[in-house]
């Protein structure tokens, strides 16, 4: 099996099945089953990183002809009997039969979140374990930036900063639905020099995360372009030398630019199937995007600013987001809530929320504000290691 650094592939994804010899043995077991067990050989099992699968080649005993596989979830060692090639077909092929043959598919069915509005006070990494599996319908979210700003000095390295993104990445694809999206705003950071005998260094977090999404089991689909107006990013200090004298080498764009990255949990069900299947059409018929959508991937949003935060992304933003890529009633997540912005919009827009946030400074202010995004509503909401809000104001 493949190493990195030292380690199992398997082992740096923290699965359940760790090895080809696991492997074999619930491949076995699951042909057992079928009374199958001893009438076909194995071929070398390999781990399929990018879903979270192993797979199992199965052979004729007589050619060594792969006719199959046994597909496993790799997390949690379930055999996943849809993906896996079925009994009449592995009989049909040990028989040398090879025409009319039926392949059966797993009936899928839409389903209906029963989460309510949630807000969780802790690492989302944490909180994410203890959530029902495809239990979410979109997600969105800023990450904090790797160490753009003083107030951002959580991770000693970039390495370690790309690992934390990884494994929430990881934790979200199980909560994820199938099918459906996870929408991140980010960009690149300066990294400022310690002295002047130094240059200071700018890292391309957006196209590092990108590559985490695809090796994770995510199809990209959008990459969305979210301009301010000029003069926004003279703030950061690029280009100010190159304005006073504009010697060439010296240029630097002045950044008024962040990316909306659009990615899909990867499934083969078309996403017309998820319009034609949703169990209340009124409320497909409700979700309709307006026609002053945005028709481009360049979205012209001014910024937003709180005397509390230093890096709120604006309501319009979460607004557009939530509106294009859920339907009404869905439950939008935000891993890395901060003040509650996507909550916030996730309400106007008529979506439910799941809010993680670890500052609970900040979880004191969506508990403030929660009230005026819910109204009496604010009565339902599950609070996680947090105080609940006292609802009787709302109910007038």
């Amino acid at each position: 099996m493949r190493k990195v650094n030292g380690k199992l592939v398997s082992e740096q994804r923290n699965y359940n099945v760790l090895t080809v010899a696991q492997a074999k043995k619930i491949a076995k077991s699951w042909l057992r089953e079928m009374e199958l067990e001893h009438a076909l050989l194995f071929g070398l099992p390999e781990v399929d990183d990018r879903y979270h699968y192993w797979r199992v080649p199965l052979l004729h005993p007589a050619t060594e002809e792969k006719i199959g596989e046994v597909v496993i979830d790799a997390r949690t060692s379930l055999v996943l009997e849809g993906k896996s090639t079925a009994q009449d077909v592995l009989e049909a092929r040990l028989l040398g039969r090879k025409k009319n043959l039926k392949v059966h598919k797993c009936e899928k069915t839409y389903k209906i979140s029963s989460l309510r509005n949630t807000v969780g006070l802790g690492d989302c990494e944490v909180l994410l374990q203890e959530m029902p599996a495809e239990s979410v319908d979109l997600i969105f979210t800023s990450p904090p930036y790797y160490n753009a700003r003083p107030e951002y000095t959580d991770y000693v390295t970039y390495e370690e900063y790309l690992l934390k993104i990884r494994k929430v990445i990881q934790s979200v694809h199980r909560v994820l639905n199938e099918g459906h999206f996870f929408a991140m705003n980010s960009a690149p950071v300066l990294v400022r020099r310690a002295r002047r005998s130094e240059s200071s260094r700018r890292i391309g977090v957006t196209f590092d995360i990108h590559r985490i999404f695809i090796e994770e089991g995510f199809d990209f689909i959008d990459d969305i372009i979210w301009v301010k107006p000029e003069g926004a990013g003279w703030a950061t200090g690029r280009g100010r030398r190159f304005a006073a004298d504009r010697n060439p080498l010296q240029y630097k764009a002045v950044p008024v630019t962040e990316y909306v990255m659009v990615y899909r949990k990867h499934t083969d069900i078309l996403i017309d199937w998820h319009i034609r299947n949703h169990p209340d059409p009124k409320t497909v018929k409700a979700s309709r995007v307006p026609e002053n959508y945005e028709r481009t991937n360049v979205w012209k949003i001014h910024p937003a600013n709180h005397p509390d935060h230093p890096a709120v992304f604006p309501l319009e933003l979460a607004e557009k987001v939530i509106t294009y890529y859920s339907f009404k009633n869905d439950v939008v997540l935000d891993p890395f809530a901060g003040i509650g912005t996507v909550g916030r919009a996730a309400a106007k827009s008529g979506r439910r929320f799941v809010l993680f946030e670890n500052n609970p400074n900040y979880v004191e202010i969506i508990r403030k504000d929660v009230g005026k995004w819910l109204g009496k509503g604010v009565e339902d909401v599950l609070w996680l290691n947090c105080k609940p809000v006292d609802s009787s104001e709302y109910l007038v």
